[in-house]
């Protein structure tokens, strides 16, 4: 399990809060046992000074080489340190926060903290939390200046000491939530030797588990000495209390998963799905162009660009019809079309090259259901058959705000056809070694594949069917190999 420390430069600097047995100086720290501990220590560095060799920058220092996780971390430091390493990052994001703010009438000048990524200034509140995403510390101070139009002239990390007192406030009940109610007296201890958390999403109509599967996760990971908790798109300052984060909440690169998985991975967690996986799967185009790259089995493919001349007599000369129209990220066979002459071609490039400039055009390969591999560190772990809506093309036939299913079968790997799970491999490996489900059509006992999905769907009563709890257990089994890697722990 996890133990915070919040380290002060002396203890009457916390005199405006609770005490706690987990406040402690510098020089305690400094002098702390660096005995190797069951669980993920976690520093909160709230010394006054974080310049280079400060107290404060050594608290970091000495954290990161203890192992702890500590924030703010020493790249947080160092990027902070100098102007334009951070002013790029921030650039980006100044148009929204004009928007939000008043324009003077003459110069004018500034400050305001942010803490644990919430500032009392409510126009402030999207920017704070950008900046926090970026710069995890838990006290940040900015100078905004306005001569023509905003910048920040400062910004830097700080301790709360220089917070007034509705800041303060702010701090205490943030502090509270970000590091898991460390105040708590009696808190129960639990046995379990690693942290995780699920990130699903309530709102979301067609998640990749479902809650009778969620709950097969948790019990899974609490029979392997895992303790699990569920977490929201909202919780991403949390990720600091876990070792490992699981997504189960549909991907993309324009999304708080991919913030998710990234901010997760500069923790040191183990993630699944990784940014890398996320980035890769999430966009077709980039997978028709790997598949190509290295040889993976594969219907004919064309990519296209917005305003190419003649295209459709180009894609004519290579793919008969129907052919099959998609922009590069749909999901759920969302933003897919199928075009029985040229009159629809041109319609369904019209359509979607307005979503997308580039689109991807493909063979359409009739087979009455597609194969879906579940690959979890290139190794084939659940095999089912998805068949197509009853009248339709596709496994996922959507009408309005309604969508529908076809059926489908589970096997186990052992009885799918040899040249399936092989495409599935090969088109897997130049990936990455996360979990994946790979759909496949089968034709004249060759595999194709048609993408690769990297978070697949693991449904109570679905993928489980024929494996049951083993399935989850063997994801949870892995997450559990990769954190005691992470750890070093000699048994892993």
């Amino acid at each position: 399990m996890s133990q915070t420390y919040i380290v002060v430069d002396q203890a009457k600097d916390w005199s405006a809060f609770l005490p706690s047995d987990r406040v402690i100086t510098f020089t305690q720290y400094l002098n702390l046992a660096a005995t190797k501990s069951q669980g993920r220590t976690r520093i909160i560095n709230l010394c006054k000074s974080s310049k280079y060799l400060s107290d404060g920058y050594y608290c970091s220092l000495l954290a990161e080489s203890r192992g702890h996780h500590v924030m703010p971390s020493v790249r947080v430091l160092n990027d902070l340190s100098k102007k334009d390493l951070y002013e790029l990052e921030i650039s980006q994001w100044l148009p929204l926060l004009a928007k939000k703010l008043a324009k003077p009438e003459a110069p004018m000048e500034m400050k305001f903290h942010c803490v644990f990524g919430k500032t009392i200034h409510p126009e402030m509140k999207e920017f704070a939390r950008k900046l926090f995403e970026s710069f995890p510390s838990p006290v940040l101070e900015v100078t905004l200046k306005f001569r023509k139009e905003w910048q920040v002239t400062a910004l830097f990390s700080t301790s709360q000491s220089k917070l007034n007192d509705a800041e303060e406030t702010l701090f205490a009940e943030s502090l509270e939530a970000f590091s898991n109610k460390v105040w708590s007296k009696g808190r129960i201890q639990r046995a379990a030797k690693f942290d995780m958390a699920i990130l699903v999403n309530p709102e979301e109509a067609m998640p990749p588990s479902d809650d009778q599967a969620i709950k097969k996760f948790i019990q899974a990971g609490k029979q392997l000495g895992i303790h699990v908790d569920t977490i929201g798109p909202k919780d991403i300052m949390r990720l600091p209390e876990y070792d490992g984060l699981f997504i189960r909440e549909t991907t993309n690169i324009d999304h708080h998963t991919y913030r998710f998985a990234k901010k997760a991975e500069g923790l040191g967690l183990v993630v699944m799905d990784d940014p890398q996986s996320i980035m890769r799967c999430t966009n077709k185009v980039y997978l028709a162009d790997l598949f190509n790259t290295h040889k993976v089995p594969s219907p004919k493919t064309r990519i296209v660009h917005k305003g190419e001349d003649n295209v459709e007599d180009a894609l004519e000369a290579v793919i008969s019809y129907p052919m099959v129209v998609k922009i590069p990220d749909g999901a759920f066979s969302k933003g897919v079309i199928k075009a029985e002459n040229r009159e629809a071609l041109t319609e369904s490039l019209n359509t979607l090259f307005k979503k997308s400039s580039l689109l991807l055009v493909q063979e359409y390969l009739y087979t009455e259901f597609d194969w879906r591999i579940g690959v979890l560190n290139n190794k084939p772990i659940f095999a089912c058959r998805y068949y197509m809506v009853k009248n339709h093309w596709q496994i996922y036939q959507h009408t309005g705000s309604k969508s529908k299913s076809g059926g489908f079968d589970t096997l186990p790997t052992f009885e799918v056809p040899r040249r399936v799970l092989q495409a599935a491999i090969a088109a897997t490996k130049p990936i990455g070694e996360g979990l994946y489900g790979v759909d496949v059509k089968e034709i004249n006992g060759r595999g194709y594949v048609i993408e690769v999905n990297d978070n697949p769907s693991i449904d109570r009563g679905v993928e489980d069917k024929y494996l049951g709890d083993e399935l989850y257990m063997q994801i949870m089994s892995e997450f559990l190999r990769r954190m005691q890697m992470k750890r070093g722990d000699v048994h892993a």
